[in-house]
C-alpha cells in the first residue's frame, strides 16, 4: 500500500542531508533539486505573476527539470501551498510576550503578516485553505496565544481570538490583490464612487448622507482601524477574565 501524502510529508523531514562534496552523478544536474529550492521558485512566481499563476508544472520548468521530478520532494499542490505559507510565517519576527505591551505586540505579528503576504499576490488563499499543521505554522500560532495569554486574554477566549486576526488579515490581503491585479473595469476610483452614491435615489438615505465615511480610507487605515476594534473586544473579555 503507497504511503499516504501525510507519511510522505513526515518522511521529507527526516530525510539524510546529502553529502555537498560528493560529485553529482552522471547525466544529472549538478544542481540538486531541494525543497528550499521547490519554495523559491514557487515564491518567484507568484511575487512575478500571482498566486494564480502557480501550477506544479511552472514550478518545475523554473527548476529545468518535469514535473514528476518535484514529486520526490513535494506530495502535491496542496503540500506546496503549506510549505509557502510555512516559508512565510518562520520569517515573522515573534517577541518574547511582554503583559504591558501584549496589544503592540499582536498588532506588529498581524502587520508583518500583511506584509508578508502582500509580497506575493494572492498567496493569502493557500493560507484560508492550509491546516495549521506545519511547524513554522504553528510557530506563528503558538507565538500569538502566548502573546495574548501574557495579555490576560482568557485560553478559549485567545484561541478564538487569533482565528479571527488570522482570517482578517488573510481577507484583507487577497481583498488587495485581487483589486491591484484583476485589471476589473468595475473596480472604480473614490471619485467615481461619491459621484454614484449622490445619485441614488431617495430609498437610499443613508448612503448618500454618509457616502464620504463609507469611502474614506488610504493605505492600510481601514486595517489599522480593524486591528484595534478586534483588539478592544479581546480587551474587554481580558477585563472579565481578570475579574473572575
Amino acid at each position: 500500500m503507497p504511503p499516504t501524502p501525510q507519511q510522505r510529508r513526515a518522511a521529507r523531514h527526516h530525510q539524510p542531508v546529502p553529502d555537498a562534496s560528493a560529485p553529482p552523478a552522471r547525466g544529472r544536474r549538478a544542481k540538486p533539486i531541494t525543497v528550499d529550492a521547490v519554495v523559491d521558485a514557487a515564491l518567484d512566481i507568484v511575487a512575478r505573476d500571482g498566486y494564480e499563476a502557480l501550477t506544479m508544472r511552472r514550478v518545475a520548468a523554473a527548476l529545468d527539470t518535469g514535473p514528476a521530478s518535484l514529486y520526490a520532494h513535494v506530495v502535491n499542490k496542496d503540500d506546496l501551498d503549506e510549505l509557502l505559507i510555512g516559508r512565510l510565517c518562520a520569517e515573522i519576527d515573534l517577541p518574547e510576550p511582554d503583559p504591558a505591551a501584549w496589544r503592540e505586540q499582536i498588532t506588529s505579528v498581524c502587520t508583518q503578516m500583511r506584509d508578508q503576504y502582500l509580497r506575493y499576490p494572492g498567496i493569502s488563499r493557500a493560507a484560508l485553505a492550509a491546516a495549521p499543521t506545519n511547524e513554522d505554522t504553528l510557530r506563528l500560532a503558538e507565538g500569538m496565544l502566548g502573546i495574548l495569554l501574557a495579555g490576560g486574554v482568557a485560553p478559549q477566549t485567545a484561541a478564538w481570538g487569533i482565528d479571527s486576526l488570522t482570517l482578517y488579515v488573510n481577507a484583507y490581503t487577497l481583498e488587495l490583490s485581487l483589486l491591484s491585479r484583476s485589471g476589473n473595469e468595475w473596480v472604480v476610483s473614490r471619485d467615481e464612487l461619491l459621484s454614484r452614491f449622490s445619485n441614488l435615489p431617495d430609498t437610499f438615505p443613508q448612503t448618500k448622507r454618509y457616502a464620504a465615511e463609507l469611502t474614506t480610507g488610504t493605505d492600510h487605515e481601514r486595517f489599522d482601524f480593524t486591528i484595534d476594534l478586534m483588539l478592544d473586544g479581546l480587551a474587554s473579555h481580558r477585563g472579565q477574565a481578570q475579574a473572575t
